[in-house]
């Protein structure tokens, strides 16, 4: 999945701000923020309510499955809707907290820039655009760091097919980052960032850095697969090549990875992640029905 961010523009950026500012409701004796399905249904980029409500029982289902009341955060309502000649017509609707809203921009088509914008938008506890922006770098790393680890599993299951074992998965790893590192094998980037042995090395690349592993590896799967591989040397040289040529590319934009500083752990960030995510849905209930 593209890390659909990187290339967004800031003035893009403040066009989705701004329209998901503008559906904020308030309930205005416990000062509470909610939002309307069908009003979100619009900002999310769903023309029918059918497909859309479909999401949203996936993001019921996700809150249960979490062992957080329902209740809490999803409620079933009715509105009246103007149709032609001034009739109107009631149709089922939802109030919805910020961590439902959450929840179904999580189940939502991530291929849609709006549900991309919109798991970040519901995820902090407030509107400033500046802190949108720190958490979409958040999970663009989270991302690309996913996607990374597939390319790794992909890699290490083609050249099992073909001959190499878990110690020459490893040699082959490391020869790459080697390359790509300007001469800095695995373990002497590891002592660089400080990281333990027994940890990633990804786990504490910055995201371009990650981007260009991930990149290499897809380069490598592919070129075994078409040209149909056969053991480690040759798998080898074909992965050194690709690392090179993505530092080749990085170099041209006077890009050295090796220089570039170590993130944090992305372990606690995950952690992180998920305490907010718990907090956000503890703190942010529907006011009680009325009896």
């Amino acid at each position: 999945m593209e890390v659909i961010f990187m290339e967004f523009e800031k003035t893009k950026l403040i066009e989705l701000k701004e329209k998901f500012d503008s559906i904020i409701n308030t309930e205005e004796k416990e000062n509470v923020e909610f939002w309307y399905a069908r009003d979100l249904q619009t900002q999310l980029g769903y023309k029918r309510w059918e497909n859309f409500i479909e999401v949203i029982k996936k993001a019921i289902q996700s809150c249960e499955n979490a062992e957080i009341p329902k209740e809490n955060h999803f409620r079933e309502v009715t509105k009246m809707i103007s149709l032609a000649k001034g009739a109107k017509r009631q149709v089922e609707d939802y109030m919805l907290t910020r961590y439902a809203c959450y929840l179904i921009a999580q189940n939502g088509d991530a291929k849609k820039e709006e549900i991309a914008f919109a798991q970040t938008y519901f995820a902090v506890q407030t509107r400033k655009q500046e802190i949108i922006e720190d958490r979409i770098k958040l999970m663009n790393r989270l991302e690309a760091r996913e996607k990374l680890k597939e390319s790794e599993k992909q890699l290490s299951k083609n050249i099992y097919e073909r001959g190499v074992d878990d110690l020459g998965f490893a040699r082959i790893c490391s020869k790459g980052d080697s390359a790509l590192f300007g001469g800095l094998n695995t373990m002497q980037m590891k002592a660089k960032y400080g990281v333990k042995e027994n940890r990633p090395l990804a786990d504490f690349l910055p995201t371009l850095t990650i981007a260009a592993k991930n990149l290499a590896n897809e380069m490598t799967n592919y070129n075994v697969t078409e040209k149909d591989m056969y053991g480690e040397e040759s798998i080898t040289d074909e992965h050194i090549d690709n690392n090179l040529s993505v530092r080749k590319m990085l170099n041209k934009r006077g890009i050295k990875p090796e220089n570039l500083k170590p993130a944090e752990d992305l372990k606690k960030l995950e952690r992180r992640v998920k305490s907010e995510n718990k907090r956000m849905a503890n703190n942010n209930k529907l006011p009680k029905r009325n009896k």
